[in-house]
């Protein structure tokens, strides 16, 4: 049974906190998730300047930048990049965007801003425990950022960091001190996440406000609970190979490295140890992961459709049956990622079929997106136009992935751009959009104002223009063999004729890129000067809308009682044709049940 949130009127001292308790070391939810939000932001300029320095390389491998050297001495010598800081770039911009870009603003920002108002409750169940989990991660971050200055630089053995690059401090100049401080912030920022996952889940299941079944909850509700569950069961074992990484760089352990490694023409004193361990116990987190940050945009796309489709979600009891099957799924199928490592062939058709029969939970989710777009009175905003663009990132990402969960296929592609393209798909666009939708239909209930439409939309049309056949490109130079993670793609005869859509593809990031500047400048353009909100300026039947704009301090000064579903619209023309969560059956002429029609 869901836990009331309490009844107790706000006081003086929780209204009138000092400016340092109540911005910087807060314990409300929603400053801490606008913090994460925030913070993702800075993180993911410094993650797309590195994707800019990677496309100008792949694009131009043999061309000289003179002015590249100036700004950027270490990287640059002579006007062309070193190999050694592509290798660099690869590394920590695959990293900062998973963990520290996307991970921060989809699950721990939005999540921290959302859940509490979405399920009636006055903040998360452990606030300081909140707290704690943003200001562990400033740090991570700053560790981060640090190590492009240590001597030998960031680490340079790939966002994945697989043994033995990451395990010999002198393998390559990323191996040394970088390296070390990349599993320091990694660190960290699973004791952040892990902190916030635990959170996540007691709000939801124990602060529920009364009424507020379980399937009464919205689906973004859901989908974070579902992740937060995923977490917590999925980073253990990274945290343990981060441990014992640690461990074989600084004690002289063997967890991974085996007898026989030469490095420089000598051969080193290691045995009994094996790379394949770290992939395994990478992957049964890195795969979950993907479902981490996927579904919860998936659910943020459900509340966007059903709000401005005005129609009620199709198949809400299915698509949340779905979620769990995709969950449970998830954890046993990480074996796909590594089908070139000369696993058992048996084994590999077994990941094989478990990778493939995800697919179905999936298929479940996506066409109840698009059954609730049926016959919906769609209103474009902004926030709807990137929900629209999630369904059609799923289908297209999702596509490629039925080939490279397969042992037959995936052995020709696994180290092509196809995984790329693929990986772009479904954790850059379908994310990303999931987080721009959340922020323009939120961004009244975060800061009392709108966010311009007209930029909004010129946002929308300059990113889905761009990223979807950029990204679809890569697809078609992985099936031309072009390999990733190549200093210079024409050093390979047979990929020459295919440079020129490497050029094709660089262009149009760049034009995906002055989307973003179009957002940046739209963000804060409105935090000052956006029209200001009413409390519900969409009309949503889902419980934060029953607070002001922005919403106060705790919330509510009584938690609001939930009769009904959180899409039930089409309801009663005399309620504006929907009927919101807390309104009471008395109240409404023709009541209809938590999710029929």
């Amino acid at each position: 049974m869901a836990l009331g949130a309490g009844r107790w009127c706000l006081s003086s001292a929780d209204s009138e906190l000092p400016f340092w308790r109540r911005y910087i070391f807060s314990t409300d939810h929603k400053v801490i998730g606008i913090q994460y939000i925030l913070t993702a932001a800075f993180m993911a300029l410094l993650a797309v300047g590195l994707s800019v320095l990677i496309r100008m390389q792949m694009t131009w491998p043999v061309r000289l930048w003179p002015i590249m050297e100036q700004l950027l001495p270490t990287a640059y010598e002579g006007g062309a990049l070193k190999p050694e800081f592509y290798l660099t770039m690869v590394t920590m911009h695959g990293t900062i965007m998973v963990f520290f870009v996307i991970s921060f603003a989809l699950v721990s920002g939005v999540g921290n801003f959302i859940i509490p108002l979405q399920v009636g409750a006055r903040d998360m169940a452990y606030p300081f425990l909140n707290m704690l989990s943003y200001w562990t991660v400033v740090p991570a971050c700053l560790i981060m950022l640090a190590s492009f200055f240590v001597e030998g630089g960031a680490a340079a053995g790939g966002w994945t960091s697989y043994p033995p690059l990451s395990a010999l401090p002198g393998a390559l100049p990323g191996s040394g001190l970088g390296q070390t401080l990349w599993i320091l912030g990694m660190a960290l920022f699973i004791v952040s996440f892990t902190m916030g996952s635990l959170n996540f889940v007691t709000t939801i299941l124990n602060l529920r406000t009364k009424g507020m079944s379980l399937m009464r909850m919205p689906l973004t509700v859901w989908t974070l609970l579902v992740s937060s569950v995923l977490g917590i069961l999925a980073f253990p074992p990274l945290t343990a190979a981060a441990i014992m990484l640690l461990l074989d760089r600084h004690g002289g352990t063997s967890f991974f490295l085996p007898e026989g490694l030469v490095v420089g023409g000598n051969v080193l004193a290691y045995e009994g140890g094996t790379p394949l361990l770290f992939q395994h116990l990478f992957w049964f987190l890195g795969h979950p992961e993907v479902y981490v940050l996927v579904l919860p945009a998936l659910g943020i796309a459900f509340d966007v459709v059903a709000t401005f489709g005005r129609r009620p979600v199709f198949g809400y009891r299915t698509t949340v049956w779905a979620l769990v099957v995709a969950a449970v799924l998830s954890m046993i199928v990480w074996g796909h990622h590594m089908f070139t490592s000369g696993m058992n062939p048996y084994l590999g058709e077994y990941f094989s079929v478990v990778t493939v029969l995800i697919t179905l939970p999936f298929a479940v989710i996506g066409l109840n997106l698009i059954a609730s777009l049926w016959r919906a009175d769609l209103r474009l905003t902004t926030a709807m136009l990137f929900a629209i663009g999630i369904i059609s990132a799923v289908g297209t990402g999702g596509l490629g992935g039925l080939w490279l969960g397969t042992a037959a296929s995936d052995i020709y592609f696994h180290d092509s751009v196809f995984v790329v393209g693929h990986f772009h798909f479904m954790i850059g666009v379908v994310t990303s959009f999931g987080i721009f939708a959340a922020i323009y239909y939120w961004f009244p209930k975060m800061f009392g104002r709108h966010m311009n439409e007209t930029l909004g939309k010129i946002h929308f049309w300059l990113t889905i223009v761009s990223v979807f056949p950029a990204f679809i490109a890569m697809h078609y130079l992985g099936l031309g063999g072009a390999l990733r993670r190549v200093y210079d793609p024409t050093y390979y005869e047979y990929v020459r004729p295919l440079q020129e859509m490497n050029v094709w593809i660089t262009f149009l990031l760049f034009i995906a890129i002055a989307g973003q500047l179009v957002f940046f400048v739209n963000l804060f353009r409105s935090l000052f000067w956006g029209t200001k909100a009413e409390a519900n300026p969409w009309n949503g039947a889902t419980l934060e809308w029953t607070t002001p704009s922005p919403a106060p301090h705790l919330n509510w000064n009584e938690p609001p009682t939930v009769y009904g579903g959180p899409y039930q619209y089409r309801v009663n023309e005399a309620f504006g044709g929907y009927v919101a969560q807390h309104t009471p059956p008395e109240e409404v002429e023709c009541w209809v049940g938590p999710h029929e029609g």
